[in-house]
């Protein structure tokens, strides 16, 4: 089913619905009014973009309010191209949970995550729980795909999944599950996933995430970590990662040879008051041809209620040169429906073949502005300069409306 045929079953089942029903349904989401303007990196032109963003959600559909339906998409004009209207829906589905007290049914175009996979689906996505300590998921549709202006899905491109879960555990996560993509009816990823949870004596929680490729038969990510929270106010963490580049069997790009990467990571967090609060972090990147060293360092100050300032630097040595680089943000509540903020980023980079320094800044600054309960206003503007833009301006204003 297109989204025009979503959209027509949508719409028709909420007018069946309120005409019929006596009890009051409640409407409910932001509506968004921006003014863009950015370089467009994949053709270098300047756009300025006005775009119509909306979310919404209707709820209280039937007495019980299990039934619901969600909705988020947008619409923009490049005024300054003349590109024309472009549209996209990101998410329209109807949403039934605890049919039976056992099911949870989502039909429409909605974002499905898996262990193994995660597609935009124009389809179904059923659960069903309250069946014992594991809950059974199956997903399936149309995979929706964009290109730069538009939607790019073509014929036989479909997406499936199925996976199970523990439910109701309250400190253990455990997922498993396998994912299958066809792009034009030819299989493009076949992979088998899991995610593991696990909080233990109230001081530690291990964890690890895993995919596997049916096709290729490598594991695509591996990652192993653990926290340990001896304080409420001091975190220590630890964390092993593996990625192997996985490209759909259908791409060129899955015929290159690639090269696996990996690193370890050790980092602690400790806010020491209420005023200060610290950050450190070690991890060795392994990219088969070589490594680096990455140390990171910060530090949090709020010296007024109103006041937040974040600082860290961080220096990068090895297979890629050497590079070092710092970041300030500061966010300041001038008045009780205003909050300021800005931030500079500094970066030098230092590679062995070359014999100057490449140094890369940022610029930016921030408002947002409370008008009254419902309606808002907020703005960032930023300038990048760097080895390809002696300039690179890019802004929003938005003018928000909840309802």
């Amino acid at each position: 089913m297109g989204m025009n045929g979503i959209l027509r079953t949508l719409v028709c089942s909420t007018v069946v619905l309120s005409a019929t029903a006596a009890w009051s349904i409640e409407f409910h989401g932001r509506s968004s009014t921006q003014l863009q303007w950015f370089n467009n990196y994949f053709d270098n032109k300047k756009q300025v973009e006005i775009g119509q963003y909306l979310s919404a959600s209707i709820t209280k559909i039937d007495d019980a309010g299990k039934f619901t339906i969600e909705g988020y998409g947008r619409m923009t004009q490049d005024i300054r191209n003349d590109e024309g209207f472009q549209g996209r829906v990101y998410y329209l589905y109807a949403n039934y949970r605890d049919l039976f007290n056992m099911v949870d049914v989502r039909l429409g175009r909605q974002y499905v995550n898996y262990s193994a996979g995660s597609a935009l689906i124009d389809g179904a996505k059923i659960d069903v729980k309250n069946i014992g300590p594991v809950a059974l998921s199956v997903m399936g549709g149309r995979n929706i795909t964009y290109n730069l202006y538009n939607e790019s899905t073509h014929a036989g491109d479909y997406a499936v999944g199925v996976s199970a879960y523990l439910y109701n555990m309250k400190d253990t996560d455990l997922e498993i599950s396998w994912y299958h993509k066809l792009v034009k009816d030819d299989v493009a990823q076949d992979i088998l996933g899991a995610s593991f949870k696990q909080y233990l004596f109230n001081q530690l929680k291990l964890y690890g995430n895993t995919r596997y490729d049916l096709a290729s038969e490598v594991f695509g990510e591996l990652l192993a970590g653990v926290s340990y929270f001896p304080l409420d106010n001091l975190i220590f963490t630890a964390e092993w990662y593996q990625s192997y580049p996985m490209f759909d069997a259908t791409s060129i790009y899955s015929v290159f040879a690639v090269n696996r990467y990996q690193e370890g990571v050790i980092k602690a967090d400790y806010r020491i008051n209420k005023m200060f609060s610290v950050n450190a972090g070690y991890t060795r990147q392994d990219y088969e041809e070589g490594a680096s060293d990455v140390f990171e360092v910060g530090v949090g100050i709020r010296p007024l209620d109103t006041l937040r300032m974040n600082l860290n630097y961080d220096y990068i040595s090895g297979y890629d040169g050497k590079r070092n680089g710092a970041n300030v943000d500061v966010e300041y509540e001038a008045l009780k429906d205003l909050k300021v903020a800005a931030g500079f980023q500094y970066n030098v980079d230092k590679y062995d073949a070359l014999t100057g320094e490449v140094i890369g800044r940022s610029y930016w600054g921030g408002a947002t502005y409370q008008l009254n309960k419902t309606m808002s206003m907020n703005a960032r503007i930023e300038n990048n300069v760097n080895s390809f833009y002696k300039e690179d301006w890019r802004g929003r204003v938005a003018f928000n409306i909840d309802f």
